[in-house]
């Protein structure tokens, strides 16, 4: 089996290698706790007044990453419990940057934009800004122009890749945002309208993740949302925000691992407990139902303004090849990956629409996983911004051996050890340590599942 786990977390870079198909099983598990919702507690805590207490908190390098930026900036943080943190909120506008600081992002996307929309609108900051190799690479470009807006300005200018210099603007003006898909900017903007003077506005063109919302709901002097056909958001800027206590539920994006592995083995069944099911973060198993996949939710409930429940799962492959159409991307953009190695073992030809962003991830994702997929024998077109994958019912797994390079990419990772497990073809994945970025407990899972593998 290799190494112990607590010492597997201990090396900073290794390989994992399967060999074996993974046998049924039937268990229950919990998974990690949700990475969206952990980054932002601890940022939206740093701003608000007083103590906020952050429970079943997420201990991954993206989340690692957040508390340190934070007590860099003058953020007392302190850890009081396993998974439980305090946060002492200096309030609106009250972080400080020290001549010359630094801030690493790492690997987090949702860090990056989320902190530097509420940087932009701090006084007196003047920051370098940057993360690890793969961050690095991705475009900046519609988070720079947005909170050049409110008047923040980046060096070098007409660069939108870090590493970048950040200097706030000293009076932040609110503006008015038609926003597209994407949560991470549309928080960004929330965050930094939070600090300006006057009233922002957001109008929802498409719908798109609410977390940052349902966070800050309590604060109605701050946040008012109007539900329609397009959702109105209005921020009031300079308003004290209060303090709060929250508990993290597991991530539905790292449970999409364990449901797909499910799906596909022979006479499995998992029950995945305290879920995240936000209905804006559930597109991968709509979808999967709608194609005939046995997933059940039970016993769904509200906390912090979340919608919390169970998952129960049943092997049996798709009745049909996957169909998603383009709207379909904001609800399931992380489980593309993993729904790509469905569509590869479920017969037919599976068809994604609207999925340009997943060239800007940490990976590109829809060449690297098209590389992976072509290695186990299946075919795969990209043409007109759609993916289509002619799926197989049963793949042969002799003289077949899947490698991954260094991605940087965890999901793309943990797609392939699914892959592996379900068809027996063996695998060598570089870097594996890069899972620890959202799921710290990935391999411990599969081990509970009963998959065997070797650490390099």
């Amino acid at each position: 089996m290799g190494r112990s786990f607590r010492k597997l977390m201990q090396i900073k870079s290794y390989s994992l290698e399967l060999k074996k198909k993974i046998k049924p099983f039937n268990k229950s598990i919990n998974v990690d706790s949700d990475k969206s919702l952990s980054i932002r507690s601890f940022l939206i805590g740093s701003v608000c007044q007083d103590i906020s207490i952050i429970k079943n908190a997420l201990e991954s390098e993206d989340v690692k990453s957040s508390i340190q930026s934070l007590r860099k900036l003058g953020v007392l943080i302190k850890k009081t419990n396993s998974q439980t943190y305090k946060v002492h909120g200096k309030g609106l506008g009250s972080l400080y940057a020290k001549k010359n600081l630094s801030l690493n992002f790492g690997n987090s996307g949702t860090l990056a934009r989320l902190l530097i929309g509420i940087l932009s609108t701090t006084p007196d900051i003047e920051v370098k800004i940057q993360g690890d190799k793969s961050l690095n690479r991705r475009s900046m470009k519609k988070l720079i122009k947005l909170m050049s807006k409110f008047g923040a300005e980046f060096l070098p200018k007409n660069k939108f890749n870090f590493p970048l210099k950040l200097v706030s603007t000293e009076m932040p003006i609110c503006v008015n945002y038609n926003s597209d898909a994407s949560a991470q900017l549309k928080s960004a903007v929330i965050l930094a309208g939070l600090n300006s003077f006057g009233i922002t506005k957001i109008i929802e063109n498409e719908k798109s993740r609410d977390h940052t919302e349902n966070m800050l709901v309590k604060n109605p002097q701050a946040i008012k949302i109007k539900k329609d056909k397009k959702n109105i958001i209005e921020i009031f800027g300079k308003r004290f925000l209060d303090n709060f206590t929250i508990k993290i539920p597991g991530d539905p994006s790292s449970a999409a691992f364990f449901v797909a592995l499910t799906i596909l083995s022979e006479k499995s069944s998992l029950k995945i407990k305290n879920v995240g099911l936000n209905p804006r973060r559930i597109g991968f198993y709509e979808i999967l139902k709608k194609h005939g996949a046995k997933i059940k939710f039970s016993n769904k409930r509200m906390q912090n303004n979340e919608i919390v429940g169970d998952i129960a799962i049943k092997s049996g492959k798709l009745k049909r090849a996957i169909v998603a159409p383009k709207d379909f991307y904001e609800k399931t953009t992380d489980e593309y990956p993993i729904l790509f190695c469905i569509a590869a073992l479920t017969h037919g030809i599976s068809v994604f629409k609207g999925i340009e962003d997943l060239a800007n991830k940490e990976s590109n994702r829809v060449k690297e996983m098209q590389k992976i997929l072509k290695q186990v024998g299946i075919k795969s077109k990209f043409k007109d911004n759609a993916l289509r994958i002619f799926g197989k019912k049963e793949i042969n797994n002799k003289n077949k051996k899947i490698y991954v390079p260094n991605l940087g990419d965890h999901r793309i990772c943990m797609s392939t050890t699914v892959l592996s497990l379900i068809t027996g073809i063996k695998a060598k994945i570089s870097n594996f340590e890069t899972v620890k970025t959202s799921s710290p407990s990935f391999l411990k899972i599969i081990k509970i599942l009963g998959a065997k593998y070797e650490i390099k």
